[in-house]
C-alpha cells in the first residue's frame, strides 16, 4: 500500500518508459513476464539478432536470468528470460533504504502498536485523496481507468484490462516493495480501498500478490 506525501514514504516519480534498446527489452519483460528471445523480439517489433544482442547484454550485467518454462504445447520446455533482483531494483523503490530505517526506529520507539496506529492514519489519508478523485466518476470503465492512473503516478506501473466480463487491475511493480517485505501493514487495507472505491459495481479479489512471490500484482474486479 503506498502513503503518497509523508515521511515514511516518498511519492515515487512517474516511470517513464526508457529508449535505449536494452532498457525498452528490460522495461517490456517487467511488464510482459517472462519471455524468450523470440518473444521479446516480436513484442518490440525489433529483429531477432537485435534482441539476442540485447538481452545477451542484460544477462552480462546480472539483469537478467534464464529460466526454464513449460512448454505451451506438445514438445520440451522452452528457456525464457526473467529480470533478476538486480533487474527489479532498476524501477523505483520510493528511497527502500531510508523507509526501511525509520519503520525500523519506530518499531524501537513506539512498539509494532505504534506503527500499526501510523500507518491506519495514513491509510486514512490515502483514502480520502483517492476518493476525491475517483468518486465524483459515475461508471465502472471511468473508475478503473482513474485507479490506474492515480497507482501509475505513484510508480506502480498499474493498467487496466478486461477479462470477459470482469476487470483486471495489473500493477507491474512495487515502489514500496522493500518497505512492505519489513512490515506488510503497508498492503493491509489495499482490498478494503479498492472495494470501497468500486462499491456496489462490484467485487475486488486479489489474483497475484508481488510479496507472496507474483510477477505482478493483479486485481480483479466481478461486476456485480
Amino acid at each position: 500500500m503506498n502513503y503518497p506525501n509523508n515521511h515514511l514514504d516518498n511519492r515515487a516519480a512517474p516511470l517513464v518508459v526508457p529508449v535505449a534498446g536494452h532498457e525498452r527489452v528490460l522495461h517490456w519483460l517487467k511488464t510482459q513476464g517472462p519471455a524468450s528471445t523470440a518473444e521479446v523480439a516480436s513484442g518490440l517489433g525489433i529483429t531477432a539478432e537485435a534482441a539476442r544482442q540485447q538481452v545477451q547484454k542484460l544477462v552480462a550485467d546480472g539483469l537478467l536470468a534464464g529460466e526454464t518454462m513449460p512448454s505451451r504445447g506438445a514438445g520440451r520446455p522452452r528457456q525464457a528470460w526473467t529480470l533478476t533482483e538486480a533487474g527489479h531494483s532498476r524501477f523505483p523503490d520510493a528511497h527502500s533504504t531510508l523507509t526501511i530505517q525509520l519503520i525500523g526506529s519506530i518499531r524501537q520507539l513506539f512498539g509494532e502498536d505504534g506503527l500499526d496506529r501510523l500507518i491506519t492514519q495514513r491509510a486514512a489519508e490515502t483514502r480520502t485523496g483517492y476518493k476525491k478523485a475517483i468518486d465524483p466518476l459515475p461508471g465502472l470503465p471511468a473508475r478503473m481507468e482513474k485507479l490506474a492512473e492515480i497507482r501509475s503516478a505513484e510508480g506502480y506501473m498499474a493498467r487496466v484490462e478486461r477479462d470477459g466480463d470482469d476487470w483486471l487491475l495489473i500493477e507491474d511493480h512495487c515502489p514500496i516493495c522493500a518497505a512492505a517485505k519489513t512490515c506488510q501493514g503497508f498492503c493491509r487495507t489495499e482490498l478494503e480501498l479498492f472495494q470501497e472505491l468500486i462499491g456496489e459495481r462490484g467485487t475486488v479479489s486479489r489474483e497475484t500478490h508481488i510479496l507472496a512471490g507474483g510477477q505482478r500484482c493483479t486485481y480483479r474486479v466481478k461486476t456485480a
